[in-house]
């Protein structure tokens, strides 16, 4: 077992911004809200997977809501703690564990605040291995787990306790509530016990967002390239290196939507839905959903999210394989882009070159 200080969380948060594939909040937001925690509470242990037992409670925390409406409405700090405690009311029996429900941006930092504040340690693991919009597309729907109870609180102290017949429509409903709670919320739901995570979870990913940022920030130390060092990192692939040229972006339905057009040698266009969800260069499909999208800034290494592109940023996109299994015919049928209304299959990525 280890604990999480707040010396690591610069490393962390900067890794799980990259690993969040554009979506899952501003990581420096997330920051600040989990080293708050940790100066008032003390450090956070970090247990492995396999080191907890087959029998605990383990509570998935997460921000729901649009990217773009955290950057103007920052969290209170007691939403998701708020969260849990309506959570456990409703179970009748407390927590004994916190996992991430996904590694990105702000998603990974405000577990961190909640198992500080809760006294509890975190699971070195999520349910996605990156950052999806909607709370149905995780590893847990795939072996029969659902979201619900799930409990959802506002920054004004309004809590929600909801129950549905599916994980889809556990996401339709929370996103219903989020949009009148103000587009931003703390979730704590998809309740596993310990003996479920090996399936339902990817595993050491609050490591390699660490093991990441580390990286990038060791290589601009050196004076070397911070992206490839990411890349390298991630087993990825570099899609594209260019300057965007153009963004356009809406918050509706509680998501951030949108396209990015980038140009240099070709042009590349992304489409988003909080997160990065294809990739065309010169009008042909060269990354798709499940696989992340991640771009950063090409002279820092550091995550660039869909809410922070703009004009006249020199970005570099990488594409990282997804957990295998993602793209199994259930993980495709969750994440795959037929379902985000796109008419393209699962396109695997280029090979390095």
């Amino acid at each position: 077992m280890r604990e999480i200080t707040a010396d690591r969380l610069d490393d962390m948060a900067r890794g799980a911004g990259i690993l969040g594939t554009g979506g899952g909040g501003d990581p420096y937001a997330g920051k600040l809200l989990a080293r708050e925690a940790i100066r008032k509470h003390g450090p956070v242990p970090l247990v492995a997977i396999d080191e907890v037992p087959a029998d605990a409670t383990v509570v998935a925390i997460s921000g729901m809501g649009a990217p773009t409406v955290l950057l103007e409405k920052l969290p209170a700090g007691t939403e998701e703690l708020a969260a849990l405690r309506a959570l456990e009311a409703t179970l009748g029996r407390p927590a004994t564990h916190i996992v991430p429900i996904e590694i990105g941006g702000v998603n990974s930092m405000i577990p961190i605040a909640a198992a500080a504040q809760a006294g509890l340690p975190i699971v070195d693991g999520d349910a996605m291995g990156r950052a999806f919009p909607e709370a149905q597309m995780v590893l847990p729907t795939l072996i029969g787990v659902s979201n619900t109870p799930m409990a959802v609180a506002d920054d004004k102290g309004n809590t929600l306790v909801l129950n549905a017949v599916s994980n889809l429509w556990a996401e339709r409903l929370a996103r219903a509530a989020c949009v009148q709670m103000g587009c931003q919320v703390s979730c704590a739901d998809t309740v596993m016990r310990g003996d479920q995570l090996r399936d339902g979870l990817v595993p050491a990913t609050l490591t390699l967002a660490e093991d990441l940022g580390r990286a990038v920030r060791e290589a601009r130390t050196r004076h070397a390239d911070p992206v490839a060092a990411a890349t390298e990192v991630l087993s990825g692939v570099e899609l594209f290196r260019g300057k965007v040229v153009d963004v356009e972006r809406r918050t509706t339905g509680g998501f951030a939507r949108g396209q990015a057009r980038l140009e240099g040698t070709g042009v590349l266009e992304l489409s988003f839905q909080n997160e990065h969800l294809l990739a065309r260069l010169d009008g042909e499909i060269v990354a798709t959903t499940p696989d992340l999208i991640c771009v950063l800034d090409t002279d820092s290494g550091e995550p660039v999210t869909t809410e922070a592109m703009r004009y006249g940023l020199r970005v570099t996109v990488i594409g990282v394989p997804c957990d295998p299994r993602w793209t199994s015919p259930g993980g495709l049928a969750l994440a795959g882009p037929r379902y985000f209304g796109y008419d393209c299959d699962y396109q695997p990525l280029p090979m390095s070159s």
